[in-house]
């Protein structure tokens, strides 16, 4: 008689096989992050830096010039750096429902927060506005957190009337009226016309994401444009900065006394002066004096002098990565609330950064956007960060690419 020895079934033998292995639960805190998560944070990380290095560099000489550290200035940005990348890190774990929570009172916040602009003693008037304030020795532009809160509430009033977008009065009420207040309180309370334009751009860009239909859409596009027209000609300031950006052969623009043009026109000459490869890091000569707000509004044109157009190439590259991030988070997302949120904030990071760049290229009038991540401004920089910690929150919700393959489907196969 033969017998036959007993032979483990195949269950039995990969349960064995498995036997030896532990599975490991690290938790969400350690889970694999998208890659919109990595484009975004690493994008925002070297602009950042790259911003730094431009302010010690574009800030030095009159630091010294003035009898100061010539790391005063770069010292005091790097502060609003060492706040706003730990700060960005932490929004980005907040749960999708705490920024659909939070939108309201984030909104109220910032309104009474640039509100305190007209009180007397807290608010400072500087360069024709009044859209800083000062507490305790501290200085910050209230505005600037009205960006994010305006996008993150636009986000949450648009989703909540998903249903209802096709009918105009429920595009409008309350977004109309509460996006007047907004802009009327920073373009005609604090005579900021550059980011009150931001603001209206925050407005329409929410608006385009929301999905309302191109007749409803095209109405506040027209307010906008007529609006901005408005604040342009009731200003004899604003007008006379616009005429002189047409006026490019005055002879006025080469005294800094009388020319509105004069800082515009060292920007392109610092430009054109970097050539291909600049004129090395350190090395710009427009910095002296030459032009007033190299630090601020002009930063880019520090970076085409020193750096030359490869410099700018870099800065343009950054930018576009970044916006390639973003928006793959709103394409990606099912969440009408992150589609409109997200939308809203990538037309002002990325938008400003394309005015800011138009402005020094001499393609826009001079409007005062300072760069994004770049230019010296701690509450720019600040809000900005606290931003894409927005936008990383948002990513980390996106659905995940399934990767493993349909069971009954061989590799290879055409259906």
């Amino acid at each position: 008689m033969v017998t036959t020895t007993d032979r483990p079934s195949p269950t039995t033998e990969a349960a064995a096989s498995r036997g030896f292995a532990a599975r490991v639960s690290l938790g969400r805190a350690f889970a694999p992050v998208p890659n919109e998560f990595l484009l975004i944070a690493s994008t925002a990380l070297i602009l950042t830096i790259f911003g730094l290095v431009m302010v010690l560099s574009a800030t030095m000489a009159k630091s010294i010039s003035a009898g100061s550290s010539p790391f005063e200035v770069v010292l005091k940005q790097g502060m609003f750096a060492l706040l706003g990348v730990p700060l960005m890190f932490v929004l980005s774990r907040f749960p999708v429902t705490f920024w659909k929570r939070i939108a309201w009172p984030a909104l109220i916040g910032a309104i009474c927060l640039q509100m305190l602009v007209f009180v007397p003693g807290i608010g400072i008037y500087n360069d024709g506005n009044t859209n800083w304030i000062s507490i305790a020795g501290a200085q910050m532009q209230p505005s600037e957190f009205l960006k994010l809160s305006l996008a993150l509430w636009l986000g949450y009033v648009l989703y909540r009337k998903q249903t209802l977008l096709g009918l105009w009065r429920h595009v409008f009420i309350p977004v109309v009226p509460v996006g007047a207040l907004v802009i009327g309180l920073v373009a005609v309370g604090s005579g900021d016309l550059g980011t009150g334009l931001v603001l209206m751009a925050v407005l329409l860009g929410c608006l385009f994401f929301s999905g309302v239909k191109l007749r409803i859409f095209l109405l506040p596009l027209i307010g906008v444009v007529v609006a901005a027209a408005v604040f342009a000609v009731t200003s004899p300031d604003r007008m006379r900065r616009i005429m002189s950006f047409l006026n490019v052969d005055s002879l006025a623009c080469y005294s800094a006394a009388t020319g509105d043009c004069y800082q515009a026109l060292h920007g392109v000459w610092g430009l054109a002066g970097g050539g291909l490869f600049g004129l090395g890091l350190g090395n710009s000569r427009e910095k002296y004096d030459w032009l007033p707000a190299a630090e601020h509004d002009y930063i880019f044109a520090i970076v085409g002098e020193e750096l030359g157009l490869i410099g700018c190439i870099v800065v343009l590259g950054l930018f576009t990565l970044f916006a390639v991030g973003t928006f793959h988070v709103i394409r990606k997302t099912n969440d009408p609330f992150i589609r409109i949120a997200a939308g809203g904030i990538t037309v002002w990071i990325v938008g400003q950064a394309l005015v800011n760049i138009g402005v020094v290229l001499r393609v826009f009038p001079v409007l005062g956007v300072p760069l994004p991540f770049m230019s010296q401004g701690g509450t720019s920089l600040l809000s900005v960060l606290m931003a894409c910690g927005v936008l990383l929150s948002f990513s980390r919700s996106l659905p995940a690419t399934p990767s493993v393959r349909p069971a009954g489907r061989p590799v290879g196969s055409v259906r």
